[in-house]
C-alpha cells in the first residue's frame, strides 16, 4: 500500500472525544467542527456554513422552494434594514422583539436622523408597501415570500444552529380578503412543512397550537413542530402564525371588496429556518460523528478502493469505472488518495457523515462484489456489483425512509400523558414531553415553567380531544386544553 505516514500521523485529531449521552453539548459541538460542517467566526454567535452545511440548505431550500410556487406563492425581496417608525407601529410586534434587535445609527462619521433596526424579521418592512400594492379585492389573494437572513441579538448561550444570532429562513406573508380564506392556508403550508421534515432532514416533529403566551409576538395564533433533542430539551421547528387583522390595521392594509365596501385585509406568516440543520445533526448523529440523511449531503457515497503497490493500478482504475456507472443515480466521490490508508479514509468519511461507502479490492473484482457500509446503522454487507449499480436510488431512499421512522419513534417514545403535578415533574426531570391537561389559565402556565423549568412548547393538535373530563395537572379545575410541557433550548 503506498501510504505516507508522517502525514497520515500528523494529521488532526479529528475522532470524536465526547459522549452524545454523558455530554450532549460538547459532543453537539465537536460533530459539527470536527466534520468541516460549520466553524466559528469573528461575529459573537454567528457561524460560517462550510461547504457540506450550506449544501444542506440549499437542497431543503430548493424543495420548500418548488412547493411554495407549485402552490401559488411568489418570492420578492425586501430591505435588511428598517427604519424605527414602521416597527414602531404594531405594539406587541415591536415589544417582543425590542430586546434582541440591533440598530444602525451612524454611516461614516455621520450619525442618521433615525434609527435603523438590522431585519429581526419583515413584517414592518414590507406591510409599508403592502398597503401601497393592495387596493381590491382583485389584487388578493397575495402570497409572498422571502428567503433571507435576520439577526436577533439574543442574550442567551449561542449554539451553532440551534441559537444563532444570525439564521437563515424563509418568511412567508400572505394576504386574503377573508378570515376563513386565511385560515385554510395552515394545513397547505404545515403540509409543505411537513413533507420538507421528512424529504429533506428525514425528521419528525409534533405539530400543535401554541398557547398565548408563546405565540409569535403581533400574531393571533400560532402553530408549530416541535422537536425533543437528545438531551431531553425541547426545540421549535417550522411555524405557522395567523396574524388576522392586526397588522393591516397597523399598517393601513385595505381593499375595496366586491360588494364595494372597505375592509382590512387578513394576513398569515409562516417560516422554516436553519434551525433544523442542527436538529438533524443532533438527532441522527453518534459518537464517530456526522450523519447525514441521503436527500441533503452532499456526498452520498464515497469509494474506497484497498490496494497495495501491486493491485493498485487495477483496484483504482475499476473503482473509477464503477464511480462513471453510479454518478447518474448518486452524488458520489471517489478517494483513491495514495497518502491515507483506508482505514484513516473509513474514519474520515464516518465522521463526515457519507450515507454509504463502498469498500473495493482485488478480492471484491475477483467476486464481483463491493463491501457496502450504511453509516446510519453501521450495518456492513456483501453486495453484487450489478445488483448494487441496479438498485442504488432504491437503497438511498430506503435509508432515508428508515431514518426519518427512526426519527419518529424516537419522539414518540419520549411523549408521557401524565394527570398529576408530581407526574409532570419527574417526567419533565427524565427529558419527556410532558403531555398533560390544563386549565388554559396563564398563572398555571407561569407557575409550572417556574418551579420545573418546562414550558407549553404547544397543543397538540391530534390530542385536543382527550382534555374531555379531565381536571388541570396544577390547579385540578377542568381541563381545556392537552398540551406538552418540557424544557426547551
Amino acid at each position: 500500500m503506498a501510504t505516507n505516514d508522517s502525514r497520515e500521523k500528523n494529521s488532526p485529531n479529528r475522532s470524536i472525544t465526547a459522549s452524545k449521552q454523558k455530554d450532549f453539548s460538547e459532543w453537539y459541538v465537536q460533530v459539527l467542527l470536527k466534520s468541516d460542517f460549520i466553524d466559528y467566526t469573528a461575529v459573537s454567535g454567528c457561524i460560517a456554513f462550510r461547504p457540506s452545511a450550506y449544501f444542506v440548505w440549499e437542497k431543503v431550500r430548493d424543495y420548500v422552494d418548488a412547493k411554495f410556487k407549485e402552490d401559488g406563492i411568489e418570492n420578492v425581496y425586501f430591505p435588511t434594514l428598517i427604519p424605527e417608525h414602521l416597527l414602531q407601529k404594531e405594539k406587541e410586534h415591536v415589544e417582543g422583539f425590542t430586546p434582541e434587535v440591533a440598530w444602525v445609527t451612524q454611516t461614516g462619521d455621520t450619525k442618521l436622523e433615525e434609527r435603523l433596526a438590522v431585519r429581526p424579521t419583515s413584517e414592518a418592512i414590507m406591510y409599508e408597501n403592502l398597503s401601497k400594492w393592495i387596493r381590491s379585492w382583485r389584487d388578493l389573494p397575495m402570497r409572498l415570500n422571502q428567503w433571507n437572513n435576520v439577526l436577533r441579538w439574543e442574550f442567551k448561550h449561542p449554539t451553532p444552529f440551534l441559537r444563532t444570532r444570525e439564521f437563515l429562513w424563509n418568511e412567508g406573508h400572505s394576504a386574503f380578503a377573508s378570515k376563513e380564506e386565511a385560515e385554510a392556508e395552515l394545513p397547505r403550508i404545515m403540509g409543505i412543512y411537513e413533507d420538507a421534515l421528512k424529504d429533506t432532514f428525514a425528521i419528525f416533529g409534533i405539530q400543535g397550537r401554541k398557547t398565548q403566551k408563546e405565540k409569535f409576538a403581533g400574531a393571533a395564533a400560532s402553530f408549530s413542530f416541535e422537536h425533543l433533542m437528545p438531551d431531553g430539551k425541547a426545540i421549535q421547528g417550522p411555524d405557522f402564525h395567523h396574524d388576522e387583522q392586526r397588522f393591516s390595521k397597523a399598517f393601513e392594509i385595505s381593499f375595496t371588496g366586491r360588494d364595494e365596501r372597505a375592509d382590512y385585509i387578513y394576513q398569515n406568516t409562516y417560516a422554516i429556518s436553519s434551525r433544523e440543520i442542527g436538529v438533524m445533526v443532533a438527532t441522527h448523529s453518534d459518537d464517530k460523528g456526522l450523519v447525514l440523511p441521503p436527500n441533503v449531503a452532499k456526498v452520498q457515497i464515497v469509494i474506497v478502493p484497498i490496494y497495495n503497490d501491486k493491485t493498485r493500478e487495477e483496484v483504482v482504475k475499476h473503482a473509477a469505472d464503477l464511480e462513471k456507472r453510479l454518478a447518474s443515480s448518486a452524488r458520489i466521490l471517489l478517494d483513491s488518495r495514495d497518502e491515507y490508508s483506508p482505514g484513516w479514509k473509513f474514519n474520515e468519511w464516518e465522521l463526515k457523515g457519507v450515507p454509504l461507502r463502498i469498500e473495493i479490492g482485488a478480492r471484491e473484482i475477483a467476486e464481483r462484489s463491493v463491501t457496502v457500509c450504511t453509516r446510519y446503522n453501521s450495518t456492513k454487507e456483501k453486495v453484487q456489483e450489478e445488483s448494487l449499480i441496479n438498485g442504488i436510488r432504491e437503497r438511498l431512499e430506503s435509508i432515508q425512509k428508515e431514518m426519518y421512522n427512526n426519527s419518529k419513534r424516537s419522539i414518540l417514545s419520549k411523549v408521557r400523558k401524565v394527570l398529576t403535578y408530581e407526574e409532570l415533574k419527574l417526567a419533565v426531570e427524565e427529558g419527556f414531553f410532558a403531555q398533560a391537561p390544563w386549565c388554559g389559565d396563564e398563572g398555571c402556565e407561569d407557575r409550572i415553567k417556574d418551579e420545573t423549568g418546562a414550558k407549553a412548547t404547544n397543543m397538540p393538535l391530534d390530542s385536543q380531544q382527550d382534555a374531555e373530563r379531565k381536571s388541570c395537572v396544577l390547579c385540578s379545575r377542568p381541563a381545556h386544553h392537552i398540551v406538552n410541557f418540557a424544557r426547551s433550548h
